[in-house]
């Protein structure tokens, strides 16, 4: 009966930190709540497992199981992104060109991007300038005259 509760007590855990993953999406909860649910099965395997080689046997395999996510299941997500620039505003400007709203003066001015201005770094360039945005700092865009 005692090892029945120590494999519930792990498959309940492993159900509260899946069910937080979804409270707080991060990934990774749901991995650790896999630890949990495999520590789970290994109390029903080995049954008289101490508590404390359960705890480290847990923390092993929840580093383990998060190693796995980050080495081997992001990387092929992120490759199957078909939007990888979605969140990512600046990164998706780079390659246009745009007008200056604010006379490049010491490097720093503004570009007019849709309804709102960005910073710009670049070469000093007057009012009405046609720019390329070449890279992307935070929120300030750099980039090189296109004027003929």
């Amino acid at each position: 009966m005692d090892n029945l509760v120590n494999n519930y007590g792990w498959w309940l855990l492993a159900l509260v930190l899946i069910a937080a993953e979804m409270l707080a999406p991060g990934y990774f909860l749901l991995w650790i709540g896999i630890a949990a649910g495999v520590m789970g099965l290994v109390t029903l395997v080995v049954p008289g497992l101490p508590g404390i080689a359960q705890a480290v046997l847990f923390g092993l395999l929840a580093i383990a199981a998060c190693l796995v996510y980050w080495k081997f299941i992001r990387p092929v997500a992120e490759q199957r992104d078909d939007q990888p620039l979605l969140n990512r505003r600046g990164a998706q400007l780079v390659g246009q060109r745009f007008v200056l709203a604010e006379a490049i003066v010491n490097g720093r001015g503004r570009v007019k991007v849709g309804d709102s201005e960005w910073l710009a770094e670049g070469p000093d360039l007057p009012v009405g300038s046609e720019v390329e945005v070449v890279s992307v700092s935070g929120t300030t865009l750099r980039v090189e005259s296109r004027n003929g």
